[in-house]
């Protein structure tokens, strides 16, 4: 029997407007390197056997001159760039990743993924088709109305925080994305299993993820993953 081949989509084309930064968070640096250097050394050491890097125009040269090149990170196939919306960049990076069976999608300013949820991850889609990787919220969660009045407070049991990666079978992931370009107006799509789950129906498992595998997108963000840093340091 063939060997399944996985691969990953990176994206990395996010502004840095809510880091108050003219340069873009995932290449601020944490310990002297870039944000996205750790992210894209994860899959480094993974066993992905490709990675498609997607980035804005402007930032192509300076990933692969000051990252891919300087770091000499030998599993980065192609650096494509995006589009518009995040929906538009995972779907070049979709279009380039070639022949695969299963496809990783992944923030490129979550530095803290490791081997252990991507072995979560292959695992679930291996049987599942489509899953995310999440954890369940430690606060109450309400929801409220356009007035800010609570209106419901889910069961915290059955709340979870969702973050990446979220991992598919490429033909299924591949059919949700041409099907979401037919439409007039995508509508609002914050991750990719929305677009599973609008367009084809098909659910979505969650797998564990990690309280660590933060999203860098604040100040306050670039403070915690530099202690997630020197523990992990420490730990090694």
């Amino acid at each position: 029997m063939e060997k399944a081949k996985h691969a990953a989509v990176i994206v990395a084309g996010g502004s840095g407007s809510r880091m108050h930064s003219e340069m873009p968070k995932q290449y601020l640096e944490i310990a002297g390197k870039p944000i996205l250097y750790y992210t894209l050394r994860q899959f480094e050491n993974s066993f992905m056997d490709a990675v498609v890097l997607v980035v804005s125009k402007d930032w192509i040269e300076y990933c692969q001159t000051e990252i891919i090149e300087k770091y000499q990170l030998q599993g980065v196939s192609a650096i494509v760039c995006g589009g518009k919306e995040r929906y538009d960049s995972v779907y070049r990076g979709l279009s380039a990743v070639g022949d695969c069976d299963y496809v990783y999608i992944h923030d490129g300013a979550r530095p803290f993924l490791n081997a252990q949820i991507l072995e979560r991850a292959k695992a679930c889609v291996e049987e599942y088709q489509a899953c995310a990787a999440g954890m369940p919220v430690k606060d109450t969660i309400k929801i409220v109305d356009e007035h800010g009045f609570v209106r419901e407070t889910p069961d915290r049991n059955y709340v979870w925080q969702i973050q990446t990666p979220q991992v598919f079978s490429f033909p299924l992931i591949k059919e949700a994305y041409e099907q979401l370009y037919h439409r007039t107006d995508p509508g609002n799509i914050t991750d990719d299993a929305m677009v599973v789950e609008a367009m084809l129906g098909h659910p979505v498992k969650l797998f564990e993820g990690a309280y660590e595998n933060i999203k860098i997108t604040t100040p306050e963000d670039l403070v915690t993953a530099e202690n997630f840093l020197r523990k992990l340091k420490i730990m090694c």
